[in-house]
C-alpha cells in the first residue's frame, strides 16, 4: 500500500537475502502455482525508466523491487504468478511493468494507470493487447461525490465493460458509497477493491466499514483483495485479528470472488515478512482445500489471467 510505510533499507535487505537462499534451495516441482494479486515493482535504472516528476529518486524506499528481489520472498511458499500493479513513481508510464511482463511470458498480469482526460478508451484497448486486464483508479485530493464523475471515468467504466477489463480501486471506506453508484449504472463492469477498500489502516477496523464493504458484493462483478495485512488492524504477524473481517467478505462474497495478495514490497518490510501473509489463507482452519484455491488462485487467474 504506497502511502503506509516508510521502508528499512537495512531491513528489506537482509529479509531479501534470507529469503533468496530460500529460494534457491526450493526443488522447482514444489512451486505450486499460486498467485499473489498485488505487487509493485521499479528499478533504480532511472535513466532508462524515468521516474514522474512529482517523484525524486530519494522517494524511491526501498531502491528498488525488481522481479528478481519479487522471486526471493514469493518462490519459497509455491507462489510463481504475481499481478503487477503499476508504481506511482512512473504514474502514466506503464513502460516497467510492460517490460517486465512482456520478460516474463506468463508469470505477470498487469494493472495500469491512465490519464482518464486523455482518450482513456483507446488507451485501455492499446493496453490490453500487451496483456494488462485491469487499471488502477485513486480518488488523490477529490471528495467521493467527485471522484467518480467526470466524463473520462465514465468512458473507462464504459470500456471495462466492453472489453471485460476492471477497474481497481485504491480506496477508503468512505468512497465505497460512489462505487456501489457506478457498479448500479456500469453493472458489466469489472470492479476490484483493494487492500479491504484500507478498512483497519487507522488500527480500529469498524463493523460498519466492514458491512458497507460487504454491501457491494449485492453487484456480481466486484471482486475484493484480502491484501495489506502490514498496514491494517493491529499490523502485526500472524495477523489473525484480520480473520473475522476476512470471514465477513467471504460470507457476503463467497471465495469466487474474493483474492489473496502480498501488496509487496511493503509486506517484506519493516520487521514484516512475506510468508505470514501467506500463511493466513493457506493454514486457516475454517477453509476447505478447495476455497484456499479460489483466494490463493482461482480468482486472481479469472480476473487477471484470461
Amino acid at each position: 500500500m504506497e502511502f503506509a510505510c516508510q521502508l528499512n533499507r537495512r531491513d528489506f535487505a537482509r529479509a531479501s537475502a534470507v529469503a533468496a537462499v530460500a529460494a534457491s534451495s526450493l526443488p522447482a516441482a514444489e512451486n505450486k502455482g499460486y498467485i499473489d494479486a498485488h505487487v509493485h515493482v521499479w528499478t533504480p535504472d532511472t535513466k532508462r525508466y524515468p521516474l514522474d516528476s512529482s517523484f525524486k529518486k530519494e522517494d524511491m524506499q526501498p531502491s528498488s523491487f525488481t522481479p528478481k528481489q519479487l522471486f526471493s520472498h514469493c518462490h519459497p511458499v509455491g507462489v510463481d504468478r504475481i499481478v503487477l500493479i503499476q508504481m506511482s513513481f512512473y504514474r502514466f508510464d506503464n513502460s516497467y511493468m510492460l517490460d517486465m511482463m512482456e520478460q516474463h511470458p506468463g508469470v505477470f498480469g498487469g494493472v495500469a494507470v491512465i490519464d482518464e482526460n486523455d482518450r482513456p478508451a483507446r488507451e485501455m484497448v492499446k493496453l490490453a493487447r500487451q496483456g494488462v486486464r485491469g487499471f488502477r483508479i485513486r480518488p488523490d485530493t477529490q471528495t467521493p461525490d467527485q471522484w467518480l464523475s467526470g466524463e473520462g471515468m465514465h468512458d473507462m467504466w464504459k470500456a471495462g465493460a466492453k472489453h471485460g477489463l476492471a477497474m481497481c480501486h485504491l480506496i477508503d471506506a468512505e468512497f465505497l458509497g460512489s462505487v456501489d453508484k457506478m457498479c448500479e449504472r456500469y453493472p458489466d463492469t469489472p470492479v476490484v477493491i483493494d487492500h479491504f477498500a484500507r478498512i483497519g489502516v487507522d488500527g480500529q477496523i469498524r463493523e460498519k466499514d466492514v458491512a458497507t464493504l460487504c454491501e457491494l458484493a449485492k453487484h456480481k462483478n466486484v471482486t475484493v483483495k484480502l491484501s495489506a495485512y502490514y498496514a491494517l488492524g493491529e499490523k502485526a504477524a500472524p495477523y489473525q485479528d484480520l480473520l473475522p473481517m476476512i470471514k465477513s467478505c467471504i460470507d457476503a462474497y463467497g471465495v469466487e470472488r474474493l483474492m489473496w495478495a502480498s501488496d509487496g514490497p511493503f509486506q517484506v518490510v519493516d520487521g514484516h515478512e512475506y510468508a505470514p501473509s501467506f500463511n493466513l489463507i493457506q493454514e486457516a482452519d475454517f477453509l476447505s482445500d478447495g476455497d484456499k484455491e479460489w483466494l490463493l488462485r482461482r480468482t486472481a487467474k479469472r480476473v487477471f489471467y484470461s
